[in-house]
């Protein structure tokens, strides 16, 4: 609770007064007569706010300054994740290099998991083809004496699933693109997230061994995407390789350390121990097996170790060949076994003094969890413009969906047209298509709002926005998104109408009857359709109507409501062109505050 400077305490929003004596070294009597003078009555186990315990410390010769809880730090360090302030914490004359981390990201088919197996055969930490005994999510190689950490969890999923809990692994990204194929939906999204993580890419130009290979297309679609190959006066260091055939992998490994020199890779290796949750499971003869990245300082065997609210001493440590090892510094990965629950991949893992202080820990950690699930706001454009104005947030970060690259195009240039103000806009991604639970995850790990122009969101994707917070705003007029986004960026913009899908109907037959028209015969798959709710008919994923029922009836009764298990007949007022096989949604409308 105190800082380097002996004058100055560090006190929390509120305290009790017995706290407030133990940190300032006095007794609690001498407290209450301060508080009495000042006009304030307490008692011993009574909490104060932080103005009052100023004033207190002032008085007693303190200067107090006001605790920033680990969650408003994070907040305020954006994108950097907890482990990297643990090393720039550290002394500066006890850092030393570490091999860097990379994973590796592309489009599916487009030789990820190729690439990874090329490597882990031909040079496993110098050992010979087929060095490792056992998969634990992570390896190293070795070029020239120097080690480099690979992720063997190949996808931009799993990469964003870490930035959303706040780890960020990986210190550098390999965006495996196929030469005779080109930047596909995939690769951009890889190249979406890995700019919204500032994470550098090397682009592995894969494939090259290929006859209908083309290099200079694929460099200038890479161009096209903010990646400007550096033999075109640009940044990107791009390297061709074929993984099937093995070739160029040394000179890719060789622009990794390149990269990484001009980084500055650093950790204390007799440091705070920290690290990243790689992946986690549990065997019936082991426990749970838990793959641990060390970021900084050095893991030994009896560590009590805490990983998001699991902990435990570790019992066991191997290395990636399944080697038992004792101890493991900056970098590398070790599987261990000890921890009492599984921890999920990207979890932030520390090393305690006692099993006593790791359960506290993870007692505290579970009270904040379901504390933020009460009281935590979503990410809405309403909520990121006030904390704006706070001063909490200085852009808005969007995520861009539209049906056709034509209505695409026009939307992003429209919005690139609002920026220059006090706020700042970042597209972090911008496709076509649905909104999918990848969409979600990018929102969720950049604090980031989706907004979809003639599109629909998954329901996965639904369920994963009200899980993680995520606002989506659909839209099907352009100016209307737009303006909505201006409106944000200017603090005028008013309470959010939002979609809430109470269910969905299939169509299973349609029965044609003269002067009432087509009457859909459907069953109930999910929630409730209600007589007086907005619907709409999706087929083949896209929206081709929305309107209001003219009839709703269960058997020949006229209902207000049919609930999921349930067969109903229904009449569209003004629409006839239903068709077996398609979906109907039922949704209300309701007003955020």
């Amino acid at each position: 609770m105190s800082n380097n400077d002996s004058n100055t305490i560090i006190l929390p929003a509120s305290i009790s007064v017995r706290d407030l004596a133990k940190i300032m070294n006095t007794s609690p009597i001498q407290i209450i007569k301060i508080l009495m003078s000042n006009g304030v009555m307490a008692n011993i186990n009574q909490t104060v706010d932080f103005d009052t315990s100023a004033v207190v410390a002032s008085e007693l010769g303190f200067e107090a300054a006001l605790e920033v809880p680990e969650e408003e730090q994070e907040k305020e360090t954006g994108e950097v994740p907890m482990w990297r302030q643990v090393i720039a914490n550290e002394d500066p004359a006890k850092l030393v290099d570490r091999p860097p981390v990379v994973t590796i990201l592309g489009h599916v088919d487009h030789g990820k998991t190729t690439l990874l197996d090329a490597f882990r055969e031909t040079n496993v930490a110098g050992g010979e083809a087929g060095g490792i005994t056992q998969h634990i999510g992570a390896y190293q190689v070795e070029l020239k004496g120097r080690l480099i950490t690979f992720l063997d969890t190949p996808g931009h999923a799993a990469f964003t699933a870490m930035r959303a809990r706040g780890a960020q692994g990986a210190d550098i990204v390999i965006l495996v693109v196929a030469a005779n194929d080109g930047v596909m939906p995939q690769t951009r999204e890889a190249i979406a997230h890995a700019k919204a993580a500032r994470v550098p890419i090397i682009v592995a130009l894969n494939k090259i061994d290929r006859d209908d290979a083309n290099p200079d297309y694929v460099k200038r679609q890479l161009s096209e995407n903010g990646l400007v190959p550096d033999d075109w006066d640009g940044t990107t260091i791009v390297v061709p390789v074929s993984a099937k055939k093995r070739t160029g992998l040394a000179d890719l490994l060789e622009a990794v350390l390149l990269v990484s020199d001009s980084m500055e890779i650093k950790a204390n290796p007799g440091g705070k121990v920290i690290g990243t949750v790689i992946e986690a499971s549990i065997e019936k003869a082991k426990g749970v097996l838990s793959t641990l990245l060390v970021q900084n300082g050095t893991l030994e065997n009896s560590d009590i170790v805490v990983a998001g609210t699991s902990y435990g001493r570790i019992r066991a440590m191997f290395d990636f060949r399944g080697n038992r090892v004792r101890k493991a510094g900056p970098s590398s990965p070790v599987q261990v076994m000890g921890l009492n629950d599984v921890p999920a991949a990207g979890d932030l893992f520390q090393v305690y003094g006692s099993e006593r202080e790791a359960r506290e820990v993870i007692n505290e950690r579970k009270q904040k969890t379901q504390a933020r699930a009460i009281t935590s706001p979503k990410a809405t454009l309403e909520e990121l413009f006030s904390r704006v104005q706070a001063g909490e947030e200085k852009e808005l970060r969007l995520v861009v969906k539209a049906d056709v690259q034509g209505s695409l195009e026009p939307i992003v240039n429209s919005l690139n047209e609002l920026n220059g103000g006090a706020i700042s806009l970042n597209i972090l991604h911008a496709e076509t298509g649905n909104i999918s639970e990848s969409d979600v995850m990018l929102a969720a790990a950049s604090q980031a709002i989706i907004v979809g122009f003639n599109v629909q969101a998954d329901a996965s994707a639904r369920r994963l926005a009200d899980t993680e917070g995520v606002s989506i705003r659909l839209y099907d007029i352009i100016y209307r998104l737009t303006e909505d986004v201006e409106k944000a960026l200017k603090g005028m913009l008013e309470p959010e109408i939002k979609e809430v899908v109470i269910g969905q109907a299939e169509v299973r037959a349609i029965f044609r009857i003269s002067k009432v028209g087509n009457i859909a015969g459907c069953r109930v798959v999910s929630g409730e359709i209600r007589r007086n709710g907005h619907l709409r008919v999706v087929r083949d994923g896209k929206t081709i109507h929305t309107g209001e029922l003219s009839s709703l009836k269960h058997e020949k009764d006229d209902v207000r409501e049919v609930r999921q298990g349930y067969e109903c007949g229904m009449a569209f007022k003004g629409y006839n062109d239903l068709e077996e096989g398609d979906l109907i949604e039922c949704f209300i409308l309701e007003r955020q505050t």
